[in-house]
């Protein structure tokens, strides 16, 4: 018998004498599964199963259903205090020490101490579906205990209390209302007797209609305010029966609702109606209405007649439609909106990409008169330096617009993963220093400490990067400075590029993040679009850092980003990459080739330590998506690792051409990449990929991945 089938059988048997149970019903209960089937298929109440550990070992439909998660999300993962509100179980093992006068420690041992010792538990909590929303739930708690005695889990039985509060709210509210009324009344009924004009002046200056009966339900007193609702005076309508002067009707279905009077009168309670009620005054006229009634008692508890309290909500409905048409405005608007958004953003796409074509041609026929024979004169070869100048200055405006297009689309996907802070640093220094050599400017990259990972995307870092720096070199002075200075906290590593230029003003600074403004450089010398810094400030920020940025005049600029620390990946010392492929010996088993094609080498290293234990896989690497395919031609590896966001062209551009290629095309290809949306996934499986792994790697999940991709290139 398995734990779970345990748990279930366990869970329905009370410990009692093997005499005292009717053994034959009870084996044929289990024999047909009547009790597990009712458990499982019960789509009302959540039955949640767990070991004596608290760790979830059944979880039905009707739990699936509330909360939203399949049993296999949380089965040997879960325990439920990980689907409840945390500060709620804080209060409640707060509460319970209180109560019990001991230590009751919060997590799951707060929802079962009590069940755990016998005491009948049974309270309410706030559950956390899957999505984040929540809902109220009543719990019932069960321990479960073999035949020794010994609890071996725990059964919680709950139900969505969503309703039943909702309904509490709306009594409590139609209550307050009945015992407002009934304070006025009791303040005035010493004297109801004596005085029946101190009663009509009382009922008279309230705001709700009233309607008392004798306990007959026939009308004894109306105030004006019901007079005017239901067109009945006064005169006419005592002595009548309450249904004949209150008539009401259901606003959805038109048919007769019957009056609380008789309810309160029969059981000497309090009675409201349902929501969507209507008075169909005398006259026709209709009133949307909600009401409550209580019965007249003496002063030993007799009861005597019953008081109805009913006002007219119309207006209230109105503006209730009211306003859910003003949303339905307000969401028509922001559609629009967006529609108007993605319009321009896709214009802008789709313009960029057409000028590139005629700019291919421009740029091309230039470069080829430059170098073409005979050679230009100096008057041709300086118009045509200036139409090189100006095309390329196009084709990074063309770039840049481009950029913006899908990151105001919210179509870019970034590869978020560990990547060294000192490499990629080092990196920017190699391609910005020529530029500033040219320029005569000073850069002073202060050392980084090699431990120090953010979690970004590494292209889309390196661009934001070279912004920068391009700018703190085009609109520095002569012979003047930058300085790069990383700093880190616990969570947060921080760039500070620092310029000597001529500073900002603080009407600049404010304009500093406008698209296309160049804050009054548009007649400068140097050239540029006004869009970099935008794109800039929404790929940090999309990545979940910041950027800030101080300036003063005639002293220079310093640009600050914040970006979310990382761990430091643990790698083995001493990895090193193979240069080439080693050769089995005589008598071993062929070896296996993987190919690696990955631009950070900290994943890179990261995979060879997972397949140290594989003596007969051996694993090549390569940095693009253009060196991957070159290597996968000439080794023809048994397997490909791909990841998605490389330098040149992306993984699945190479994968595209391999699969063209009649000698790679049979190699399967697994991704393995930080964009881990259900989305890119589906998107990645559908392109072609054998498998598709996220980052970060689960070894288990690599692994078997790894051995399907080994068995499928064999069996080819």
């Amino acid at each position: 018998m398995s734990k779970t089938t345990a748990i279930l059988s366990l869970s329905n048997t009370p410990p009692t004498q093997a005499g005292e149970i009717d053994s034959g019903r009870h084996a044929a209960m289990l024999k047909t599964g009547a009790l597990q089937d009712a458990i499982f298929n019960s789509a009302n109440f959540s039955s949640i199963a767990t070991d004596e550990k608290g760790v979830i070992q059944i979880f039905n439909v009707g739990a699936q259903r509330m909360l939203g998660y399949t049993a296999a999300d949380v089965l040997n993962r879960f325990t439920p205090a990980d689907i409840s509100d945390p500060q709620e179980v804080i209060l409640r093992a707060k509460a319970l020490s209180i109560e019990l006068e001991t230590t009751v420690a919060p997590g799951f041992d707060a929802l079962v101490f009590k069940a755990s010792r016998r005491i009948e538990d049974v309270y309410e909590l706030t559950y956390i579906r899957k999505d984040g929303s929540r809902f109220p739930a009543l719990v019932s708690v069960t321990a479960l205990r073999d035949a020794h005695d010994e609890i071996i889990g725990f059964l919680l039985i709950g139900t969505d209390n969503t309703a039943r509060k909702q309904i509490e709210a709306e009594k409590n509210r139609l209550v307050e209302i009945q015992e407002d009324t009934n304070r006025r009344l009791r303040e005035t009924n010493i004297n109801l007797r004596v005085s029946e004009q101190k009663l009509a002046v009382t009922l008279n200056s309230i705001g709700d209609a009233v309607i008392t009966t004798d306990i007959e339900a026939r009308i004894t007193l109306m105030n004006p305010l019901a007079e005017q609702l239901t067109g009945w005076t006064r005169a006419k309508a005592v002595g009548r029966p309450m249904d004949e002067v209150f008539h009401i009707i259901n606003k959805e279905t038109r048919q007769r609702a019957a009056t609380p009077v008789n309810a309160s009168l029969a059981h000497g309670t309090t009675k409201g109606l349902a929501g969507h009620t209507l008075l169909i005054a005398r006259d026709g006229g209709e009133h949307d209405i909600a009401d409550s009634c209580a019965p007249i008692c003496d002063r030993d508890g007799k009861v005597l007649g019953a008081v109805l309290v009913f006002r007219d909500i119309s207006e209230e409905f109105a503006v209730q439609q009211a306003l859910q048409e003003k949303n339905v405005d307000l969401e028509n608007a922001k559609s629009m909106a967006e529609k108007i958004s993605l319009a321009k953003s896709t214009f802008l796409s789709s313009m960029s990409h057409e000028l590139r074509t005629p700019l291919n041609a421009i740029l091309g026929f230039a470069q080829l008169l430059e170098a073409g024979s005979p050679q230009p004169t100096d008057n041709q070869l300086f118009k045509l330096h200036q139409i090189t100048k100006a095309g390329w200055y196009l084709l990074e405006l063309i770039n840049e617009i481009l950029d913006l297009a899908v990151i105001e689309s919210g179509k870019l996907s970034l590869s978020r993963e560990s990547v060294s802070l000192s490499e990629i640093m080092s990196e920017c220094q190699s391609m910005i220093e020529p530029q500033a050599q040219k320029r005569g400017i000073s850069m002073d990259f202060l050392v980084i400490d090699p431990a120090w990972y953010a979690n970004i995307d590494r292209t889309r870092t390196k661009q934001a990067l070279i912004n920068l720096l391009s700018n703190a070199i085009k609109y520095n002075r002569e012979n003047g400075t930058v300085e790069v200075k990383c700093t880190s906290t616990p969570d947060r590593l921080h760039i500070c590029i620092k310029d000597s230029g001529d500073g900002l003003s603080a009407q600049q600074l404010l304009q500093l993040f406008q698209p296309f403004n160049r804050l009054g450089q548009e007649d400068g010398a140097e050239e540029g679009t006004g869009i970099g810094l935008v794109v800039t400030k929404q790929l940090i920020e999309l990545m979940g850092g910041t950027i800030n940025v101080a300036s003063t005049v005639g002293v220079g600029s310093e640009f600050q980003i914040e970006l979310i620390r990382d761990v430091t990946p643990r790698l083995a010392a001493g990895n090193t990459m193979p240069t080439e492929l080693k050769v089995s010996a005589p008598g071993e088993p062929a070896l296996r080739t993987l190919l690696y094609v990955e631009d950070n080498p900290a994943n890179l290293l990261l995979v060879e330590q997972i397949i140290e234990g594989h003596p007969h896989v051996q694993m090549l690497s390569a940095r693009d998506g253009n060196v991957g395919v070159a290597f996968a031609r000439a080794h023809l590896p048994d397997v490909i690792l791909m990841d998605i966001n490389l330098p040149g062209i992306s993984g699945i551009e190479a994968m595209n051409i391999l699969r063209r290629d009649p000698a790679t095309k049979h190699i399967p290809i697994i991704a393995i990449s930080a964009n881990a949306m259900l989305r890119d996934i589906k998107k990645g499986l559908e392109a072609g990929f054998f498998r598709y792994l996220t980052k970060p790697i689960k070894i288990n999940e690599f692994m078997n991945a790894l051995d399907d991709a080994l068995k499928f290139s064999a069996d080819r």
